[in-house]
């Protein structure tokens, strides 16, 4: 972290009590602590009014509570949607999302700068990885969109720029936090992760506790097309990323999400829909439709209104508990990197 000290956000509670401990000061500093940065957001030690002045002077030249700068902000025309491309502490930037349900309050956040996973659909993935974010990046996201639309955030979906389980340590320490009561106190169940199928890290996550939602990235029903769309799955063929999605629903009890963006003319046909109804068979999920938003530097096109109808009744058909995703943010680079290509290509343009 340079000169400007460890991020405090990036720390469990138990390793608070140790960072106190070693100061020489009484471990009860770390619950004062952890209330104004997990909870309050206090972007500054000055603000932490029930600690000494010489210990937040002690903390100021040693630590950071964190914090973001918001160097874009996108509202949609219909105002339930708003897109953030916030300023980190090395010059990088990355995006999050305020999503309005009926529900309450989602934000959608990034876990890492970039991606190296190369999906073919995906903007996050056409610069490359370029690093992990940390727990406490992931953390000021939800913070400052709650700060910024003033109403409490209810749930989580990890599904920004990066794949959470190749970060795989920061994330649960984000969650492990976020979830806490001297945290935001956001329930497991109200906080979905995203993943392109990394095996391993499903297993592994399945094994935390964690009764969270997962979400996998399927887009194909078959190896040779997910290949060419999602690269990871020539490390994961479908045969053994479905296995991994069964123990994971086995060993927390909670359903899988199955993500499947419509292409016109590559994945939409009826067939299609039958092989992913065969393929899922006998796994407690649903399968999310998504209307692909499309990117300019990609050559994949939304599927039709018509298309999308016969996929989604082929599944219905089939016994498949299907939904279509509430379209949100098309107006506003609504897919995952582009806002972060478009700053990137403006500063480029002025130099």
């Amino acid at each position: 972290m340079g000169d400007r000290g460890i991020n405090l956000k990036d720390l469990t509670m138990r390793e608070l009590e140790t960072f106190f401990s070693e100061m020489g000061e009484p471990q009860y500093r770390a619950k004062q602590v952890a209330g104004w940065i997990f909870s309050k957001g206090a972007g500054s030690f000055k603000d932490m009014t029930n600690l000494p002045a010489a210990l937040r002077d002690r903390l100021a030249r040693r630590a950071t509570p964190g914090n973001l700068v918001t160097q874009r902000k996108q509202v949609s025309s219909r105002g339930d949607t708003v897109k953030y491309l916030f300023g980190l502490y090395d010059g990088q930037a990355v995006e999050s999302v305020l999503m309005k349900h009926s529900y309450g309050r989602s934000v959608c956040i990034s876990t890492q700068v970039g991606c190296r996973m190369g999906c073919a659909l995906c903007a996050s993935a056409l610069g490359g990885a370029v690093r992990n974010l940390s727990p406490g990046e992931m953390y000021d996201q939800v913070l400052a969109v709650q700060k910024d639309c003033g109403e409490r955030i209810s749930h989580i979906v990890l599904m920004g720029s990066g794949e959470p389980l190749d970060n795989y340590q920061n994330t649960i320490k984000f969650l492990v936090n976020i979830n806490a009561v001297y945290g935001l106190n956001i329930g497991f169940r109200h906080i979905t992760l995203s993943t392109c199928g990394v095996e391993p890290g499903i297993r592994r996550l399945a094994g935390e506790g964690f009764p969270l939602t997962l979400a996998v990235s399927l887009h194909a029903a078959d190896n040779e097309l997910r290949d060419r769309l999602v690269p990871q799955n020539r490390k994961y063929p479908l045969e053994v990323l479905i296995k991994a999605c069964g123990y994971y629903s086995n060993k927390t009890g909670r359903r899988i999400t199955f993500e499947y963006a419509l292409l016109s003319g590559v994945n939409d046909s009826p067939d299609q829909a039958v092989q992913l109804a065969g393929l899922i068979k006998g796994i407690p999920c649903h399968v999310n439709l998504i209307p692909y938003n499309p990117v300019g530097e990609l050559k994949y096109k939304r599927s039709s209104p018509d298309a999308i109808k016969k996929f989604r009744e082929v599944l219905d058909r089939s016994g498949v508990e299907v939904t279509l995703r509430r379209e949100l943010g098309g107006d506003i680079d609504a897919a995952c990197g582009q806002l972060r290509r478009r700053a990137a290509m403006d500063q480029k343009g002025r130099e």
